[in-house]
This record gives C-alpha cells, sequence and structure tokens, in this order.
C-alpha cells in the first residue's frame, strides 16, 4: 500500500537533542496513522551547515521542495513560530493541506471500535 508523504513542521527548541527526540515521536506518531513522514530536521543538520549561509538557504529550498511534494502538512507540537508560519503559507499557496498532527490521529481513529 503506498502511504501519502506527510511533511512534518515544528517549532523547534534550537537544542538537538530535544528536538531529534521530538520530531522522530512525531514521524512515528505520523507513520502509524498511515502516512510517510518527511521531516528535514532529522537528516539535514547531518550533512548542512546552517552556519554557513549558501548552506542554510540551500536547506530552506531543499526543505520547501520537500513541502511542495508532500500530499500533506502537519504541524506538531504547541506552538507556532515563524518557520511554522511560513510552512503554512507556502502549503496554502500551493493547495496542500495543512493540519494538526492531533487532527491526523483524530481523523485516524474515526470508525474503530477499540477505541
Amino acid at each position: 500500500m503506498k502511504r501519502p508523504m506527510a511533511y512534518i513542521t515544528a517549532a523547534w527548541s534550537g537544542d538537538m537533542d530535544t528536538d531529534v527526540t521530538q520530531a522522530a515521536s512525531f514521524c512515528r506518531a505520523v507513520y502509524e496513522a498511515g502516512f510517510s513522514p518527511v521531516c528535514p530536521l532529522l537528516y539535514q543538520p547531518l550533512f548542512l551547515n546552517d552556519a554557513i549561509p549558501e548552506e542554510h538557504k540551500s536547506g530552506i529550498d531543499m526543505r520547501r521542495d520537500m513541502l511542495r511534494r508532500a500530499h500533506v502538512l502537519v504541524v506538531c507540537g504547541n506552538m507556532v513560530d515563524e518557520d511554522v508560519k511560513n510552512d503554512i503559507a507556502v502549503a496554502q499557496r500551493i493547495g496542500i493541506t495543512a493540519t494538526t498532527l492531533e487532527g491526523i490521529l483524530t481523523v485516524n481513529q474515526q470508525g474503530r471500535d477499540d477505541v
């Protein structure tokens, strides 16, 4: 079964260990809801140096390209920062549905007798 791609965004704290743990948890929940999660935070820092302006811009460009290819934007966490607002704006501009992780999980639970 082909899973639709879900781009994961959140207002990350800036602490890499915390953010990676949280991102992996978000991705797992989205995966269990039937999607293929895409979360650049989990791998871009492995090869891009955000302190180098050219690489920072490349990271933004790559993230936008991945978002354009996704079927849905999933906003995770309880806060919204400028990056999340930008992701939502891009999704709206190109016609991609934006929802929350709670929204995905709620819809996924509909019709289940074991809930």
